[in-house]
């Protein structure tokens, strides 16, 4: 005879602790794993969630389970991806809830709203009654009349002038019935509808191979490695469309909120099906809606940033990781320190879906796994369009300060380029990784450096606000004399150069050209990423001006010309992946130009033109900069041949945190396996954010799970300074 369950583990939102509680016998056979919960806890009820059913406790005297939500369960995969990642990564469940599910459901946030408008009565009804209405009334009527689907009350407030009081006056007469629906399932944009493209040799083979996997049930993970403007989104869009054919859903992951808008028009245009997007500047009303509507089955596709692979959207067909090798999946300032492209390989086995990674300039590890059989590797060497790839030449900005006569921006090849597209109405992208106007600000006479006081950075002088902020904790500050270092009245001289000086400089040269801008000083309001698009792909403007966010994704037809103004600081970190990172970086800023007919050209403007890595970029040959980068990898023992964890140690005082990693460090020393290796503690390249100090320490070896658990119990010995354990860092210096 089957025993009852009677016992359910829970774990509460704001604690570690695992707790059982007995179950009703109302509740009984009612229950599951996954559910949200209502439980006491000293003589105060607590939300948590049901991670396990059992028969009985070694715990005596339980209290019972309050209520329960049947309207929230987590489905079965997204349990086990929870064990799973607390094993991996060493941390605890509430924190890895909390990473999983938004705030806005965990405390049941109202979605917003929106009024619709419609005809209560027949058109002929409507049209007869209009002259014995007010002017204002029969204007609404007049304005709705032809429309053949329920218009937005905003719409025709907007639209009319006019106040809600004649709306008011005709929803009373019976004229107007309204409609009151949660803001993100109503969509005010209509999409052209678009054909799926004719798919050349190589997008059809891997499309067939993706296709398989999803027809067969069959997890496998594919990665296209295509060059920028292969057709890897066709490609996306066609397996998509074979998944919710056969009645699976998706999820599609982007690593910028900024491609999100592009992506949105492609899938919108082309598939006749709900879309969920999910990012954080989406309001938490907006995310709770969503994850009903998933939860329910409504919508069969989620797109969104690197949280997204936590939907808990069920019948997972398909899994696509677009842009894979970025670094903006790895969540790195809070435990679970996960990498979502990860997640998304190992949700795809316990969902049995197929996995699709995709990449211009693949991750060193996705690439060594597709090398060893591990992903089956489709490559695109191709443009899927006539267009070919951009020309790259290299500008020793040596020769141009010598020409200039000192420092310039701008080389003379960069601006005879930009003069030669307006004057034929092309656009121009021009890339620097630096917001701001100047990036220090330095005294005269002592050459100190303004620094924030909370943090280890020089401040960034922002010319528009008339400020300096850090760019590390977001603070700014006045500028002022006297320095502060040597109290003396000496001229402050500012230096560097960032992408709001670059709009100056470039509007000092061509006072009639039009410039837009795209860093996070101008994208901080909730549509700005959207509007900003539109405006330039419209063609508003000759001249978009960005950081990384503009690097990846964007298609723009009339883009013709790249200026890369400067990426020789980013080789310059002590970090094994600076030149994978910036490899990556200029091949996909070069892809940006020359996407259509047109032919394109990119400018790289550079301090290094004999560095390996920017001659192989300029050449856009992946094959051989991966080939001679893997061999130096493989002689050093670094990542994709061995694994390695960052403990990263952070308190309120310096020496305390020095000593507390020292000490842990002593520890390790005494208990790690002799196949382990252990670096020597070091500042972390942001040795303090926020008035937090920053040490670090790096473990290598060949496996990461044998270590958690004597890591964890290291973890708790630091009572007064936080101990993060970060698997699988990005970077081995920040």
């Amino acid at each position: 005879m089957r025993q009852t369950l009677q016992v359910a583990t829970v774990i509460l939102d704001d604690l570690s602790k695992l707790l059982d509680y007995s179950i009703p016998h109302s509740m009984q056979g009612r229950i599951q794993s996954g559910m949200r919960v209502d439980v006491p806890l000293r003589n105060q009820n607590r939300k948590g969630f049901v991670l396990s059913l059992k028969t009985s406790s070694p715990f005596k005297g339980l209290k019972s389970i309050q209520s329960l939500d049947s309207t929230l369960l987590l489905p079965k995969d997204l349990l086990e991806l929870a064990s799973w990642i607390k094993r991996y990564y060493g941390c605890e469940y509430n924190h890895i809830f909390k990473s999983m599910i938004p705030p806005s459901i965990r405390k049941k946030v109202q979605p917003k709203t929106q009024t619709l408008l419609l005809l209560d009565k027949t058109k002929k009804e409507t049209l007869a009654a209009i002259p014995k209405l007010s002017k204002t009334q029969a204007e609404v009527l007049r304005y709705l009349v032809p429309k053949t689907q329920p218009v937005l009350l905003s719409e025709v407030l907007n639209a009319l002038k006019v106040s809600q009081s004649p709306i008011q006056t005709l929803l009373k007469k019976k004229y107007l019935k309204k409609q009151t629906v949660p803001l993100l399932t109503f969509t005010k944009e209509n999409y052209f509808p678009t054909k799926p493209k004719k798919l050349n040799a190589e997008q059809k083979v891997c499309l067939d191979r993706i296709a398989q996997s999803i027809e067969n049930d069959r997890f496998e993970t594919h990665l296209i490695h295509g060059i920028t403007g292969s057709g890897k989104t066709e490609v996306y869009l066609q397996a998509i469309q074979k998944a919710l054919d056969l009645k699976k859903n998706v999820i599609v992951l982007v690593p910028e909120i900024a491609l999100t808008t592009q992506m949105i028009e492609r899938f919108h245009s082309r598939l006749s099906v709900p879309i969920a997007i999910l990012h954080h500047k989406k309001s938490q009303g907006e995310r709770y809606q969503a994850w009903q509507e998933i939860l329910q089955g409504k919508i069969p596709l989620v797109l969104g940033a690197r949280s997204s692979i936590f939907s808990p959207i069920k019948n997972l067909g398909l899994i696509i990781v677009d842009e894979e090798h970025d670094s903006s999946y790895k969540q790195t300032d809070e435990a679970p320190t996960y990498n979502a492209r990860d997640i998304a390989v190992l949700r795809g086995k316990l969902s049995n879906a197929t996995v699709v990674l995709g990449s211009a300039t693949p991750s060193f590890e996705s690439s060594y796994n597709a090398e060893i059989k591990k992903y089956i590797l489709s490559t695109l060497n191709h443009r899927a369009t006539s267009a070919s790839l951009p020309k790259v030449r290299i500008i020793d900005m040596k020769r141009e300060y010598e020409k200039a006569g000192g420092y310039t921006a701008f080389s003379e090849p960069l601006v005879e380029g930009i003069k030669t597209r307006y004057e034929k109405g092309e656009q121009v992208l021009i890339f620097l990784n630096r917001r701001g106007y100047h990036s220090s600000r330095i005294c005269t006479h002592c050459s100190s450096v303004d620094k924030c006081p909370h943090c280890d950075l020089a401040l960034t002088f922002h010319k528009k606000e008339g400020v300096l902020r850090c760019h590390l904790c977001d603070q700014i500050f006045p500028l002022q004399r006297p320095c502060k270092e040597c109290k003396t009245e000496h001229f402050m001289k500012f230096q560097g150069m960032g992408t709001e000086l670059v709009e100056k400089s470039l509007l000092a040269l061509f006072p009639n050209i039009r410039t837009l801008r795209m860093d996070r000083d101008t994208t901080r309001k909730k549509e700005s990423h959207e509007e900003l698009f539109h405006q330039f792909r419209s063609g508003k403007a000759d001249v978009l001006i960005g950081t990384q966010m503009i690097a990846k994704g964007f298609h723009f037809d009339a883009v013709t010309l790249v200026g890369i103004l400067n990426t020789d600081g980013a080789l310059s970190i002590p970090d094994f992946r600076a030149a994978e990172k910036t490899f990556q970086l200029i091949t996909q800023v070069s892809g940006r130009a020359g996407r259509a007919d047109l032919p394109g050209e990119v400018i790289l403007q550079t301090l290094m033109p004999d560095n390996r890595t920017i001659q192989t970029a300029a050449e856009q040959d992946w094959e051989r900069f991966y080939q001679s980068e893997i061999h130096e990898r493989k002689i050093f023992g670094y990542p994709p041949f061995s694994r390695l964890i960052k403990l990263l140690f952070v308190g309120d005082t310096d020496v305390l945190v020095r000593q507390t990693a020292e000490s842990i460090r002593e520890k390790l020393l005494k208990e790690l396996p002799s196949s382990y290796n252990l670096f020597p503690v070091h500042e972390c390249g942001y040795a303090k954010i926020n008035n937090r100090f920053r040490y670090q320490c790096l473990i290598r070896g060949e496996k990461v799970l044998p270590l958690i658990p004597l890591l964890k119990e290291l973890q708790k010995t630091c009572t007064k300074v936080q101990m993060l354990i970060d698997v699988d860092p990005q970077s081995t210096f920040f």
